[in-house]
């Protein structure tokens, strides 16, 4: 009811930073990753991949509306918008907010990211991983870098995964003559990377991911809206490329970000953090809870399906090797997508395998749960 969630709302609109370093205990994990060879297509068109690219920024910008708190109520996960709001507007009201600006509806580059990034490098679990998922968004640009300089595999996905799924990336794959920086970007990964297709056997050692608001007791995580980090997951547990509950998820934000949430926020498809690494500190997560594992077909709106190839894909495989059909999820209202200022400016704020049988994805969605982190 509109009443209860307003009552929600008003709860939700006062959060403080929690200041403590928390310990937390782990397992190294061995890759398995074939490292396949990455490439610059012959046949890659830079003109057109930005012409691309551009075009749908254009119509996110086009997409872009006020949101008033009443109509958040809306959306699936209302309480996740207030806190959305609340922290996108204190990053730029602050001037803690970097390009691109405005931060709303887009996971928010920060001041010193950098250094957040570098201090994440400093992490056993970063040291002993071979293969490491960044997302990518312009925050984690550092952490991409860092991946690549130091030797590793760098797995990212494609923005929204709208033209496929993932890509790889090494630095002794790329031309001597060229910046690493230059292949940390959405264009040069498009340019440099090698894409991974959906049935491809590999082993993610290590899960980076980025956030709006993480909390430090629980390791619950607001992103943008969209859903991509947990479909991402979802389907590289699935398909056997990650274990879910072993493999580690790590988050780079501001200590901004870092705010307490209510105990039960979390869905059954939402994807906690282990580790949260601001500009300032290493926060272990004492209780952490379980990670998810599969994909929930039953929640997976038609819209979103529409939107991502290769989640129809995954289904109408599912569906042919189990001769089952799978559920769909409710109809919903797809949240608003980023403005984006070219000139990086302030921003003004805006309110707004084949490895054999898996079985079914459906069945699948109770998941393994992984055991709680130890303190």
């Amino acid at each position: 009811p509109m009443a209860s969630n307003m009552r929600l709302f008003s709860l939700l609109l006062t959060f403080f930073i929690v200041p403590s370093s928390l310990a937390f205990v782990s397992k190294p994990f061995v890759s398995r990753i074939n490292h396949s060879k990455c490439f610059m297509s012959s046949s890659f068109n830079e003109e057109s991949y930005e012409k691309d690219r551009l075009a749908k920024d254009a119509e996110a910008m086009d997409a872009m509306k006020n949101e008033a708190e009443d109509e958040f109520s809306k959306l699936r996960t209302p309480w996740k918008w207030v806190i959305r709001k609340r922290i996108w507007d204190l990053l730029e009201e602050k001037d803690i907010a970097r390009p691109p600006r405005p931060v709303h509806h887009r996971i928010p580059n920060f001041d010193r990211a950098d250094r957040a990034a570098a201090r994440l490098a400093t992490l056993p679990e970063f040291i002993d991983a071979k293969c490491v998922k960044v997302n990518p968004d312009t925050p984690q640009k550092p952490v991409r870098y860092r991946v690549l300089a130091e030797g590793k595999t760098l797995l990212t996905p494609q923005p929204r995964l709208r033209t496929g799924f993932f890509s790889v990336l090494r630095k002794d794959s790329l031309p001597d003559s060229l910046d690493i920086r230059d292949v940390t970007t959405s264009k040069g990964v498009a340019k440099h990377g090698n894409p991974v297709g959906l049935n491809e056997e590999y082993t993610v050692d290590l899960v980076v991911v980025g956030s709006t608001a993480v909390c430090p007791d629980t390791g619950a995580r607001v992103g943008k809206g969209e859903g991509f980090a947990e479909l991402e997951w979802g389907i590289l547990s699935l398909q056997g490329n990650l274990d879910a509950e072993t493999t580690l998820v790590v988050t780079t934000v501001h200590d901004e970000q870092v705010v307490l949430m209510p105990e039960a926020t979390l869905t059954k498809h939402d994807v906690p953090v282990d580790i949260i690494v601001t500009p300032t500190r290493i926060i272990r997560v004492p209780n952490r809870k379980p990670k998810p594992s599969g994909v929930f077909w039953d929640l997976l709106s038609p819209q979103k399906l529409a939107q991502i190839r290769v989640l129809q894909q995954l289904k109408q495989e599912t569906e042919e090797r189990t001769g089952e059909i799978l559920p769909d999820g409710p109809n919903e209202v797809l949240p608003p997508t980023a403005k984006r200022n070219n000139k990086g400016n302030k921003g003004k704020r805006s309110s707004g395998k084949n490895r054999g049988p898996r079985g079914n994805a459906a069945g699948k969605q109770s998941g393994k749960q992984s055991k709680e982190a130890k303190p």
